[in-house]
């Protein structure tokens, strides 16, 4: 099995937080472009949901895409697309968050993943999987509270730590992960539900990005 995975330095680390556990061919690369014909998994760590993008991975003619899709659901993706939570910190992790339509494709990709040690747990097909949905409504809430003027960002930070033991503070992890792709999930939560309303303070933070 040849494996392609597009990725940048960061996420390539992260990735590999958990070491690698394969004698398959593991090809680490910057763009689609550069995706061999025979590879039999394609896993693309920076995705963008462009359509140009999805256009040049589906014409891959690779019978597996793996795509980095957390603020989105499956609708308008080629049927061997498999969305993963890929957000940075979430993908250190041994247990990989992951939607597929196709049930017949589920066991080829735990199988690619179990070379890098990572297990999947599959989740319904909506976005922002479970623990995304979770940490950016923490993260819009820390929002709120800092718009309310409760507290500063390093106090809040340091509460949350020491109350919950979460690796990281909201207004941390928000730096981690991107606070635009935070908003964007938020955005798209909001659709279902008016409650996941990005705050105002994180609104305003994103536009001056």
């Amino acid at each position: 099995m040849k494996i392609a995975v597009i990725a940048g330095e960061n996420e390539k680390a992260e990735f590999l937080e958990n070491g690698i556990n394969t004698s398959n061919e593991v090809l680490w690369l910057n763009s689609p472009e550069s995706v061999p014909a025979d590879c039999n998994c394609c896993i693309d760590l920076l995705f963008n949901n462009e359509s140009s993008r999805v256009q040049l991975l589906s014409s891959l003619t690779i019978p597996l895409i793996v795509v980095n899709a957390v603020a989105i659901t499956s609708a308008g993706l080629p049927g061997n697309f498999i969305r993963i939570n890929g957000w940075s910190t979430f993908i250190k992790r041994h247990t990989i968050e992951a939607c597929c339509l196709q049930e017949s494709m589920k066991g080829k990709v735990e199988e690619v993943f179990a070379c890098f040690n990572k297990k999947i747990n599959w989740t319904p097909d909506i976005p922002g999987f479970v623990a995304a949905r979770i940490i950016s409504s923490i993260i819009n809430e820390a929002y709120l509270a800092l718009g309310e003027k409760v507290s500063t960002k390093a106090e809040i930070d340091t509460a949350m730590k020491l109350g919950t033991n979460y690796p990281y503070g909201p207004f941390e992890w928000s730096s981690k992960i991107g606070l635009t792709y935070v908003y964007q999930l938020l955005k798209a939560m909001a659709e279902e539900n008016e409650r996941y309303k990005p705050a105002n303070e994180l609104t305003k933070e994103v536009s001056a990005l």
